[in-house]
């Protein structure tokens, strides 16, 4: 996955690794200007589209898994399932990626739709869907700043865990890795593991965590509904086919999801180029600019362009994704070396996340001591 390697325009054509600067000169307003104004449209014909689209592409996947792989023979059975995961995975990832979008109010210009049809497809992906809104909206708001953001918060120096020093190696790596993709997001929603610290234990099903507002709490209830009807269902489809069978054609899919999730914000919020802020430094659209944009290859299109358009998400939430090509596009001359797209094939940019982006200190010869960059051991 990944270009790897293409030259079409200078965010591309310098070192990738190089620091992006910390002052911009331009405001958000600026940004807005130059983004056509068709590009800030809703509509719920063409957001419905693309819902009806991946779930018709869903259910031919299911219905080819479920009619011919229990037909081939033992090894190419072995061989099938797992192309059927991946597959599955990724259109159903292009559907969490559409209830997300719901959630940033994206998908029409109307919130009870956009929270319904959030509320529906998350809660189908064991996503708490008002929950993790509502947490991500606060990440939205406090990007890359280490005292108030939600998630992605990386360690000082002095207080990287000695865990993290002994799996500091390349089977650690490995282990680290394999840990982040498959329980890194369920996780985070039950403990708020590598998320804000607050003064008690805060998760994403307690309607009294710290992490939402008296308002929000309802909200917070219905989310946890979701996610139990959804519980009970699979329940009555297990006693109904076999927990092999459900497994099989539902559960690793979803487990696929969470894993591409997981990979692509890690990949969006981890670089050695991009900076961390204290309080004494943060700004929105400082931390808001403190992202990166990825090529995941074919897959851009099916995860519905949110890979390759993050740093225009991130200062502009709330356009379509079929419009945010353009709108990226249209900002890219005005933040000038203030975006980067790294196009590094994505198993290798993984690797070596893992490997470069361990702790965080400011420079020591710096004026700037609330900016803090990735180091590794």
């Amino acid at each position: 996955m990944g270009a790897g390697g293409r030259m079409s325009d200078p965010s591309e054509g310098k070192n990738i690794l190089e620091r992006v600067p910390i002052d911009p000169p331009f405001t958000l307003s600026d940004l807005k200007k130059a983004i056509p104004a068709h590009c800030f449209e809703r509509s719920v014909i063409r957001s419905s589209y693309y819902v009806v689209h991946d779930l018709i592409v869903a259910y031919v996947f299911y219905f080819l898994a479920n009619t011919y792989i229990p037909l081939l023979p033992t090894p190419w059975a072995y061989l099938a399932w797992p192309v059927y995961w991946f597959c599955q995975a990724s259109i159903l990832t292009g559907l969490w990626v559409i209830g997300h979008e719901c959630g940033h109010h994206a998908f029409s210009d109307y919130q009870l739709i956009d929270d319904a049809v959030g509320f529906v497809l998350h809660s189908a992906l064991y996503t708490p869907y008002f929950s993790w809104k509502y947490s991500h909206r606060n990440h939205h708001a406090n990007t890359n700043s280490l005292d108030n953001d939600e998630v992605y918060i990386p360690k000082r120096k002095s207080k990287v865990a000695i865990y993290s020093k002994l799996l500091n190696n390349p089977p650690g790596r490995v282990f680290t890795l394999v840990f982040r993709l498959t329980l890194g997001f369920p996780l985070y929603l039950l403990t708020n593991i590598s998320g804000k610290k607050y003064g008690r234990f805060a998760n994403h099903f307690d309607p009294l965590s710290p992490i939402f507002t008296e308002r929000e709490r309802i909200q917070v209830v219905i989310s946890d509904i979701g996610i139990l009807a959804v519980l009970y269902a699979t329940k009555l489809l297990v006693e109904a086919k076999g927990a092999a069978w459900v497994a099989s054609m539902y559960l690793i899919p979803v487990l696929g999801v969470h894993m591409f999730f997981v990979l692509i914000t890690y990949l969006h919020h981890t670089h050695l180029s991009l900076p961390h802020y204290d309080s004494t430094e943060w700004n929105w659209i400082r931390g808001a600019l403190s992202t990166i944009d990825r090529d995941f290859g074919f897959l851009n299109r099916v995860f519905h362009d949110v890979t390759h358009t993050h740093v225009l998400h991130h200062l502009i939430s709330y356009i379509p994704h079929y419009h945010a090509k353009e709108a990226r596009d249209a900002i890219k001359p005005v933040l000038g070396e203030f975006y980067k797209i790294d196009r590094t094939p994505i198993f290798k940019a993984m690797w070596r996340e893992a490997k470069e982006c361990i702790y965080i200190e400011p420079d020591e010869d710096s004026e700037h001591k609330g900016t803090y960059w990735y180091h590794k051991m």
